[in-house]
C-alpha cells in the first residue's frame, strides 16, 4: 500500500459523496464489510471495476472479528467426508498465508488421543495423512504421530488418565479482524470506496431490476442514493434481512449459531502448546496460547438472539470451563480466572435435522429475480476463493448486459496491505531490518519489532508517526504510570488507526485495530481515558458524543468479563 494513502474516518463523507455524485453508476456495490465483502471488493477493484462497499457497523465487527482466529486447513471437513472442501481450503490457506504473512502464522496443533475418545490412533494417523495429501501440506509441516510420553512432553498440563498418544499437525493462527482490515485497505488503496457505519435502508429498482440502494450514514445522519449496476449482499448474519428487503427471502435460509471463547492469563493457564480436543458431548474445542494469554473455544449452539450484540451466557462460560477442567484437570480453573471473552454469530445455511456442529460450512451463491447476488455460508479460510466465484459471476453479467470487459481474477498472487515483505520467508528478515532502522531513530526496539510483525510493510508509516511524536515530546515508554499523555506504544497505533484504518470509536481501536480488549484488557483499562480524549480531539466530538463513546467502551469491557444469565 502507498505510504501516503489515507483511509481516515474524516474522509468518509467524501467517499459517500463520490459514490453518490458520480454520473456513472458503480459497477459493483458490496453490502457488508466483513472478510467476505472485503475479499469481493479487492477482487473486483483489482480487475478494474468501479467498486463501493458499505458496512453498517465497523469493518469486521460481526463474525469476522469473533472467530477462533484460525485459518483452518479443513481437518474437520475430513470427518464429514467433504473431500473437495479439504483440498480447496488447504490450497487457500497457503495463499492467505503468503499474501499476508504479517497477519497469519503457522501454529503446531496437538490432538491428544484417549482410550474411549472420539479419535483412535489408527483413524487419526490415517486421517492426518489423507489431510496432508489433499491439502497439499508442505513437507516441513506434515503430521507426525506421538506416543503418550511425547504428547505429554509437548503439553504437560494434559490429562494423563487414558492417554494413548497424539497427532501433531499445523494449523494457521490469524488476527481475523486485522486480516479483514488489511484486505479492505488494499482494496481501498486500489480505488475501492469503502465506508463503515453506513446502513442500507432500502433498494432502488427500475421496473423489476435492482439498480441501487439508499444508504444512511449512521455517524452523521445523512442519507445517500447509490446507483450500481450490480449489488452483492455479503452481510453475513444479516443476509436474510437484505433478501427480505428485496422481497426474495425464499428457499434456503440462514441458521445462526453462536460461538464463545474465553481468555486466561498464562500465569493461571500456562499452556505451552495449542491443543485441539474433544469434549464429552463429542464437540471439539481449541486451547491456544497467544501473546501471554491462553484462549479456549468454541461453543456451537443455535442462536435466536439479537444479531448485533451476541453475549456470553453463564451456560456458555460453564461449558468451556468444564471442558478445560476435563482436559487439564490440574488447573482447577474457575469463572474468576476469566480475563476476557468474545461471542460471535456464524451465518450457516440451514440443513434440516442437523445439529450446529454438523451443518456444512460450505458457501453458496444465490441470485434473486431482481438481480441481487447473495453470498452466504463459507469460512474465513476460503474468503479469496469465494470472492473469485462471486466476481466471476458479476463480471460475466456486466459483459453480457453492458458490454463491459474486465481482467481475470488476480488475487492469487496479490499481497494484501502490509504484505509486501517478501512472503513468509521474507518476514523475519524484514522485521529485523525495521528494528535496526527504528533503533537508529531512537524508537524502542521492542515496539518496532511488535509493529513490524503486526503491520508488515505498513510499519514505515508507524515509524514516521513515531518520529513526529518523539519530536513533539511524546514519552518513548510508559515508565511513570498511566498518566494523561499517551506514550509511543499507544499514541502511534492510535494515530495510524485514525489516519489509515478508519477507526471511528474507542471500541474500534481497542477491539478490532489492536485486539487489546480481548488479549490485554488491563492495557485497555489503563489507557481508555487518554485514548478517548485523543479521539474526541481528532474528530472534534461534542460532549454528548464523547460521553456515548465512553459508555460504549465501558459496556464492552463489562460484557467481556461478565456473562448474562440466559439468552
Amino acid at each position: 500500500m502507498n505510504g501516503t494513502f489515507s483511509f481516515s474516518g474524516k474522509h468518509r463523507h467524501h467517499l459517500l459523496e463520490q459514490m453518490a455524485g458520480s454520473t456513472e453508476p458503480l459497477d459493483l456495490l458490496v453490502v457488508g464489510g466483513g472478510i467476505t465483502g472485503a475479499g469481493i471488493a479487492l477482487d473486483a477493484v483489482a480487475r478494474g471495476m468501479r467498486v463501493g462497499l458499505v458496512e453498517m457497523q465497523d469493518f469486521a465487527a460481526g463474525t469476522s472479528s469473533r472467530s477462533t482466529k484460525l485459518v483452518h486447513g479443513g481437518l474437520r471437513y475430513l470427518k464429514q467426508l467433504e473431500i473437495g472442501v479439504v483440498a480447496e481450503v488447504g490450497r487457500e490457506r497457503a495463499i492467505v498465508y503468503e499474501n499476508g504473512p504479517h497477519v497469519t502464522t503457522p501454529e503446531w496443533m496437538l490432538l491428544p488421543i484417549y482410550r474411549g475418545g472420539t479419535f483412535g490412533r489408527f483413524s487419526t494417523s490415517l486421517g492426518l495423512r489423507v489431510y496432508d495429501f489433499l491439502a497439499g501440506v508442505k513437507r516441513g509441516e506434515r503430521r507426525s504421530m506421538l506416543s503418550a510420553a511425547e504428547t505429554l512432553a509437548k503439553e504437560p498440563l494434559l490429562k494423563q488418565d487414558g492417554l494413548l498418544g497424539g497427532g501433531y499437525y499445523v494449523e494457521y493462527r490469524t488476527d481475523d479482524a486485522r486480516l479483514t482490515l488489511e484486505v479492505l485497505k488494499e482494496a481501498a488503496a486500489r480505488g475501492a470506496m469503502a465506508v463503515n457505519y453506513v446502513k442500507v435502508t432500502g433498494f432502488r429498482y427500475e421496473g423489476a431490476q435492482l439498480v441501487g440502494a439508499e444508504v444512511t450514514d449512521l455517524a452523521e445522519g445523512r442519507t445517500y442514493e447509490l446507483r450500481a449496476r450490480k449489488i452483492v449482499n455479503a452481510a453475513g448474519p444479516w443476509v436474510d434481512a437484505l433478501r427480505e428487503m428485496d422481497g426474495s427471502k425464499q428457499g434456503k435460509m440462514l441458521q445462526l449459531t453462536k460461538g464463545v471463547h474465553l481468555v486466561f492469563d498464562q500465569g493461571r493457564f500456562p499452556l505451552r502448546q495449542a491443543v485441539y480436543f474433544d469434549t464429552p458431548d463429542g464437540r471439539m474445542v481449541f486451547a491456544i496460547p497467544r501473546d501471554g494469554k491462553t484462549y479456549v473455544g468454541t461453543t456451537d449452539t443455535v442462536y435466536h438472539g439479537e444479531i448485533h450484540h451476541p453475549r456470553m451466557t453463564e451456560a456458555d462460560r460453564d461449558y468451556i470451563l468444564n471442558a478445560i477442567n476435563g482436559m487439564f484437570p490440574g488447573l482447577a480453573i474457575t469463572a474468576a480466572d476469566v480475563e476476557s471473552s468474545w461471542a460471535g454469530v456464524r451465518p450457516l445455511i440451514y440443513e434440516e435435522g442437523k445439529s450446529p456442529s454438523e451443518i456444512s460450512r460450505k458457501d453458496e451463491i444465490w441470485e434473486s429475480a431482481s438481480g441481487l447476488i447473495t453470498i452466504a455460508g463459507g469460512k474465513l479460510t476460503g474468503y479469496r476463493k469465494m470472492a473469485e466465484l462471486v466476481v466471476d459471476r458479476v463480471a460475466a453479467k456486466l459483459k453480457r448486459e453492458y458490454g463491459r470487459s474486465f481482467t481475470p481474477c488476480a488475487t492469487r498472487l496479490l499481497p494484501i496491505s502490509g504484505g509486501q515483505v517478501g512472503g513468509s520467508q521474507g518476514l523475519p528478515g524484514f522485521v529485523t531490518r525495521k528494528v535496526l532502522e527504528a533503533s537508529e531513530r531512537g524508537i524502542p526496539q521492542d515496539l518496532a519489532a511488535k509493529w513490524a510483525a503486526r503491520y508488515g510493510s505498513n510499519v514505515d508509516r508507524l515509524l514516521a508517526i513515531a518520529d513526529d511524536a518523539l519530536t513533539a515530546g511524546v514519552p518513548a515508554d510508559t515508565a511513570g504510570g498511566g498518566g494523561a499523555q499517551l506514550p509511543l506504544e499507544v499514541a502511534v497505533p492510535l494515530r495510524y488507526a485514525l489516519e489509515a484504518e478508519m477507526a471511528m470509536t474507542p471500541v474500534d481501536f481497542f477491539v478490532r485495530r489492536t485486539g487489546a480488549l480481548l488479549f490485554d484488557i488491563a492495557w485497555v483499562r489503563r489507557w481508555k481515558v487518554p485514548v478517548l480524549d485523543e479521539m474526541a480531539q481528532y474528530f472534534d466530538w461534542p460532549e454528548d458524543v464523547k460521553r456515548r463513546r465512553a459508555e460504549e467502551l465501558e459496556q464492552a469491557l463489562t460484557e467481556a468479563v461478565f456473562p448474562i444469565n440466559d439468552e
